[in-house]
């Protein structure tokens, strides 16, 4: 296959590491998005995701296997198309528009012997049921007769030095054997190991497992968390401790909430579908919604105590976030809890400053100064709220310079102006 005409639509977290990994191995690849300025950069060997360096890209455009557009008749004659684009909620529900979108304008494009693959996150029956039809009749040729069609779920995690993209195992499908063995083909290439299943309805419901089972096992963390704090207990050292069991438990810890490009989304995408479908509650899922969604306010009642402790009011405090983005070592701030929290805190009269050393192509959408890491920053602030882990951030000059620190991630380490969620 390399040598053949790759479109990736989709040039974020999950669309630009596989376009470079499919140019190194020789496919000429047409990155498609929508954001004229982010293709802009890309032409330019301007990165702006951590796990692709600049360096990289420069290469591979050097080399004339890569070029980014927002134009889709840069897709005509393509061999193999994959879609990975957003699958946001859209006031709860879930939102396909960009699916939608993105196949309509691919159909035209579409030939006889084609391979067209979705990546992005969605409830079973996305493929078969919703692209499908807008490629048959964008094209005017049949699924499984004349074109492949499959899914591929990502599996990327941001800033994850052990687990990238080519030694992931990575799940394939197609509608029809043909199709399937298609898919399989071409993800061979790109990654060490397939995991082929018999139809895309199994493997679109084994990414809403994959993502449905973290969400679960955090919220039950993060109200064992609420409880042991009231109950003094260290929840941190309990889950260290439990952690040493060799089968049967896997680790978890507490946060301020929960974010990225999957969670908390992808679990609402099934609860959705059964209830649609079913008729029936995912009492799991909705009952991790509540716990996680509220974390943010716990976080601030926790605040609002500590300060009332030292004849404090939370109104006219000045409060500084230690980081934004929803992972450490990452600039991906799709879904962040840092967002809530940091309007709650706003709402509630802190004079608020964020601390964010990782800037990426999405900015902070928040109405307070963003302050460089500092000793002085830190003196200056009531309460330091460590939100993101960053590895960028000295923890024993904030253990040493902070009058008070709030730690959501049990990394800045022991003192008596420090508590651990």
């Amino acid at each position: 296959m390399s040598g053949n005409k790759l479109v990736i639509i989709g040039q974020g977290y999950v669309g630009l590491p596989l376009a470079m990994r499919a140019a190194q191995i020789g496919f000429k690849v047409v990155g498609i998005d929508s954001d004229s300025d982010k293709v802009a950069r890309l032409n330019a060997a301007d990165s702006f995701i951590e796990d692709v360096p600049s360096a990289t890209l420069r290469e591979i455009i050097g080399a004339g296997n890569y070029v980014a557009s927002t134009d889709y008749a840069s897709a005509s004659g393509f061999d193999i198309a994959v879609i990975t684009v957003p699958t946001p909620l859209s006031e709860g529900l879930p939102d396909l528009s960009f699916i939608e979108n993105s196949a309509r304008a691919l159909a035209p494009h579409v030939r006889a012997g084609a391979t067209v693959i979705l990546e992005s996150t969605t409830y079973p029956g996305t493929t078969e049921k919703l692209v499908a039809p807008i490629l048959e009749k964008g094209s005017g040729l049949l699924c499984a007769t004349d074109f492949n069609l499959g899914y591929s779920p990502e599996r990327i995690d941001p800033g994850n030095k052990t687990w990238g993209l080519v030694n992931t195992p990575k799940v394939v499908s197609g509608i029809g054997a043909r199709a399937a063995a298609a898919v399989d083909s071409f993800y061979s290439l790109i990654v060490d190991q397939t995991v082929p299943v018999r139809s895309p309805k199994e493997a679109e419901l084994s990414k809403l497992l994959e993502n449905t089972f973290r969400h679960v096992n955090i919220a039950l963390v993060n109200e064992l968390a609420i409880y042991s704090h009231e109950l003094g207990i260290d929840v941190w050292e309990s889950i260290d401790a439990a952690a040493t069991k060799p089968f049967g438990f896997m680790k978890f810890t507490p946060g301020p909430g929960v974010g990225g490009h999957c969670l908390p989304i992808d679990p609402s995408y099934l609860s959705w579908q059964v209830k649609q479908q079913l008729g029936r509650n995912f009492r799991f899922v909705e009952l991790a919604n509540d716990i996680n969604d509220h974390m943010p306010e716990y976080v601030v009642r926790r605040i609002m105590t500590a300060l009332n402790n030292r004849k404090l009011c939370l109104n006219g405090s000045r409060v500084l976030m230690l980081g934004f983005a929803y992972k450490s070592n990452t600039s991906d701030v799709r879904e962040t809890p840092a967002e809530p929290l940091a309007r709650l805190l706003l709402e509630n009269g802190a004079d608020l400053r964020i601390c964010e050393p990782n800037q990426g192509i999405v900015k902070i959408q928040i109405d307070a100064p963003i302050v460089d890491f500092s000793a002085s920053e830190l003196e200056a602030a009531d309460v330091v709220l460590v939100v993101t882990s960053h590895d960028k951030f000295d923890w024993e000059l904030v253990r040493n310079s902070s009058k008070f620190v709030l730690d959501t991630r049990n990394v800045v380490g022991h003192g008596l102006n420090i508590e651990v969620l």
